[in-house]
Formats: structure tokens, sequence, C-alpha cells
């Protein structure tokens, strides 16, 4: 067996209070270490979402800086067949082109797109002459 007769087993043994205030400590000390981890994790995150951001922008003005290489190219290759000053003028007309209809487009595109939202707007409308109809009644 397990222990002989001289060997007692001692057990410990803990009111049912006591066991309830244990679990009841344990369980705020677990919510508080839980809470202090993502209070840790939430500091990381921005930091790491700030690196991002940077290099992204980072890509973004090195993907400008190549768009104007591309351009000079472009002036550069037609002032083999024009002058330089012709070449740039004609470089220059298609960009400010590209431009206006970008901005065309893109304002065609916010007119159609109403920020105001149409179906609440409706819908308050709606319980507003509903409400004056049953206050005339």
């Amino acid at each position: 067996m397990s222990g002989s007769v001289d060997e007692p087993n001692i057990r410990h043994v803990q009111s049912t209070s006591q066991l309830v205030a244990d679990a009841a400590e344990q369980s705020s000390r677990l919510v508080r270490d839980e809470i202090r981890l993502a209070l840790a994790e939430m500091r990381e995150k921005p930091k790491s979402v700030g690196i991002g951001l940077g290099l992204f922008g980072t890509a973004g003005l090195f993907a400008l800086y190549g768009v104007g290489v591309l351009i000079a190219a472009g002036i550069l290759a037609l002032a083999l067949v024009l002058p330089a000053w012709a070449a740039a003028l004609i470089v220059a007309v298609v960009l400010f082109v590209a431009a206006g209809i970008a901005g065309l487009v893109g304002r065609r595109a916010a007119q159609r797109a109403r920020p105001v939202p149409e179906q609440a707007v409706e819908n308050v409308q709606r319980d507003i002459e509903e409400l004056r109809e049953r206050g005339t009644r």
C-alpha cells in the first residue's frame, strides 16, 4: 500500500471559504496579468505599425522619384529627334492633359458618391411624417 501504519497519510484540508477566497484571488491575479500582457502587446504594435508606415512612405517617395526619372528619359528620348525645349514642352503638355483627365474623372466620381446617408434621412423623414399624422388624430 502507499503508506505503512507508522507513516500517517497527512493531508492539508482547506475549508470551503478558504478555497473560494483562493480561487477569487487567483482569478483576479490572472485577469491583472492578462491585462498587463495586453498592454505590453499594445505598446509594441504602434511601434511596428509606425515603422511599416514609414517604410511605405519611403517606397512611395522612391516611386515618385522613379516617375520623375521616366519623365526625364522621355524628354531625352524626344530630344533625339526634336529640340530639347520642344521635347520638354510636349512631355509637359502630355502630363497636364493626363492630370486634367484624372481630375475630371475624380470630380465626376466624387459627385456621384453622395456622402449624405440618404436611406437614414429618408427613414427619419418618414418617422417625422408618421408622428405628425398621429399628432393630428
